[in-house]
C-alpha cells in the first residue's frame, strides 16, 4: 500500500480520491452513481455539505467543519447533520405530528 502524504492549503477533490488511489470509475461504484457524475461533482465549485459528506465517506474519511473567528478558538460545527438520518435539520421541514407517524408501526 503506496502511504501519501497530503501537505496543502488547498486541495480538490480530484486530488483527494488521486490521493487514495481511487478511480472515477471505483467511487461511481462507491457512491452508486454514474461515472460521469463523479466528474462532475469534481469540477464542482459550489455543492451541498450533505454531498460533500458523502463523497468524503465514499473514500473512507470523515468531514469535519471547522468555524474560526479571529477572536475565539477554532471550534467544531456539529449541528448541520443529524447522524443517524444524514439529513440536515434545516432541511427536514416535517412536522412533529409527521415524524411520529414516521415512527409509529403499520
Amino acid at each position: 500500500m503506496r502511504l501519501v502524504f497530503l501537505i496543502a492549503d488547498e486541495l480538490t477533490l480530484r486530488d483527494l480520491r488521486k490521493a487514495q488511489d481511487l478511480t472515477q470509475k471505483r467511487m461511481a461504484e462507491l457512491l452508486g452513481i454514474g461515472q460521469d457524475n463523479v466528474s462532475r461533482l469534481e469540477s464542482r465549485s459550489d455543492m451541498l455539505l450533505s454531498t460533500l459528506r458523502s463523497y468524503i465517506d465514499a473514500m473512507g474519511g470523515s468531514l469535519e467543519l471547522i468555524v474560526r473567528f479571529p477572536d475565539r478558538p477554532a471550534v467544531a460545527l456539529s449541528s448541520l447533520f443529524r447522524l443517524e438520518e444524514g439529513v440536515s435539520p434545516a432541511r427536514d421541514r416535517r412536522t412533529d405530528a409527521q415524524k411520529a407517524a414516521k415512527q409509529q408501526p403499520v
